[in-house]
């Protein structure tokens, strides 16, 4: 019977193949690798010359640096790629802070108003006068320098005469009662023993309470003239006239009664008190010190009751007052609503914009003005001090922002969130197309973006594809970088090109 040959599967017989042709393939690498690499070569360089030979000619003669290496230029379009020197950056303004990353904010669309600083009604001015009649017997303060709540201003000797016979009835209360007293005190022992009948004692225990109830009239009588309770205390323990008074700086915030006092306690001139800051004037939490204004009095000068000595003024906050036309009430009302914070914009001449960001809106004026027909709103403003010095033993004080001065308010009216937005000077405008310079290696690439939205200070760029978060562009000179590249190209330079009318 003969032998049956087993069936192989066509499958093994291919594998089988390919792995003994993989296999000789790699012993013989060596052998010809080489020469096919070298044959590819030569194919491809007749095939580049073959067909860009004519095209090569007439780029030499146009341009004898065509087909050439140019380091750095490789990759840029230099139609829209521009290169600046480090001269070039600090000429237009390029510092670190103006090449940032894009980020996607909120953007807030705003209505500009004109507004002015002005003084905060109750707070602000502070007017010092003086309770009681008299001469002033010093003056411890020099218009136009600082003081601290709690220090001396002036010494006065009182002259009023209601106020001196008010203190010499109620000292001559308390003699009498103190005489009464004593003979209550003699008349108990006596009755004791039963020579005194006990109608005796009763009467004079009458007496007493009767002076004791005009001795607290009285005592109420000196309050009204202006003495504090501690004042009136210390006339009964002393039974000694209030001569003079010493009426020191108020607090803005601290109402106490201290702020007149008795002659004989330590008198602390204003020209050497110390900050509050140093611990050494417990009376005051106030953060600033008091400008001394409107000082029309003069040591020998006599003085009525409630006669204003100074004016004293706090600039540690003011208020920015803005002005929003008829037109503009329902986005202000709105921006009060969500809370939006407002801008102040402070033009300096010669030094361009000054820019106070994140004002808070305190309140809206509750009816419009007849004559201009606005709308006035009120803005905090937190106040610095600028210059703090001292000349002859006085302290002076310069604040950064004061009462008069002008503003502009941006005051947000809508909400973009997730926005690519840049300065107005990122952006350069040449017909319908806008513009701005991405930062690529050395260079600046043009790159052509849709604007959605601009105003005075902001561009809304549209987030279509053409930048992204993470790239880096000029946020300013985007017009001259635009007239360099026309420069560049030998075109005309349109003088108007990227400004806003």
């Amino acid at each position: 019977m003969k032998a049956r040959i087993p069936h192989i599967p066509t499958k093994w017989i291919w594998l089988t193949a390919i792995i003994l042709v993989v296999g000789i393939g790699w012993m013989t690498y060596s052998l010809w690798v080489p020469a096919t690499m070298a044959r590819v070569e030569q194919m491809v360089a007749a095939f580049r010359s073959s067909g860009s030979g004519e095209a090569d000619a007439h780029t030499e003669e146009a341009d004898p640096h065509a087909g050439h290496d140019h380091g750095s230029h490789a990759g840029h379009d230099e139609a829209t790629s521009l290169e600046l020197s480090a001269q070039g950056r600090r000429n237009i303004g390029l510092t670190p802070e103006m090449l940032r990353p894009i980020e996607l904010e909120t953007f807030r669309r705003s209505i500009t108003v004109p507004a002015v600083v002005v003084e905060r009604p109750g707070r602000t001015r502070v007017q010092v006068s003086t309770p009681m009649t008299g001469v002033i017997t010093h003056v411890h303060a020099v218009q136009g320098e600082a003081v601290e709540p709690g220090t001396l201003l002036f010494q006065i000797r009182l002259t009023h005469e209601d106020l001196v016979q008010a203190q010499t009835d109620f000292l001559r209360t308390l003699g009498e009662l103190d005489v009464e007293q004593r003979e209550i005190t003699r008349l108990q022992n006596v009755t004791q023993s039963g020579a005194v009948a006990g109608k005796v004692l009763l009467d004079r225990q009458y007496a007493r309470d009767k002076l004791a109830a005009v001795l607290q009239a009285q005592r109420e009588a000196l309050r009204l003239h202006g003495l504090s309770e501690n004042q009136v205390d210390q006339i009964a323990q002393e039974r000694r006239l209030l001569r003079e008074l010493q009426i020191f700086a108020p607090s803005i915030d601290d109402h106490g009664e201290d702020e007149l006092q008795l002659t004989g306690n330590s008198v602390r001139p204003v020209a050497y008190s110390q900050n509050v800051a140093d611990g050494d004037d417990p009376q005051s939490a106030h953060t600033g010190p008091l400008i001394l204004q409107d000082l029309d009095v003069h040591k020998g000068q006599s003085v009525n009751a409630g006669e204003t000595l100074c004016i004293l003024k706090d600039y540690d906050e003011l208020f920015i007052e803005g002005m929003a036309f008829e037109q503009d009430i329902g986005q202000l009302r709105r921006a009060s609503e969500q809370g939006w914070a407002v801008d102040a914009i402070f033009e300096q001449p010669g030094a361009g914009s000054q820019i106070v960001e994140g004002l808070e809106i305190a309140y809206l004026a509750n009816q419009v003005d007849t004559e201009s027909r606005t709308l006035h709103f009120y803005v905090r403003l937190p106040n610095e001090v600028t210059k703090d010095r001292r000349a002859e033993g006085n302290r002076y004080v310069e604040w950064k922002y004061l009462p008069g001065q002008r503003f502009q308010l941006r005051v947000p009216v809508d909400e973009w969130p997730e926005q690519i937005v840049l300065p107005i000077d990122a952006v350069s405008r040449e017909g319908a197309e806008y513009y701005v310079f991405q930062e690529n290696g050395d260079h600046f690439d043009r790159v052509p973006v849709h604007v959605k939205y601009r105003d005075q200070y902001s561009a809304v760029v549209a987030n279509d594809g053409s930048l992204y978060p993470g790239d880096v562009v000029a946020r300013r000179g985007a017009h001259q970088m635009q007239m360099a590249l026309k420069n560049k190209a030998g075109g005309g330079v349109d003088p108007h090109a990227g400004h806003n009318h």
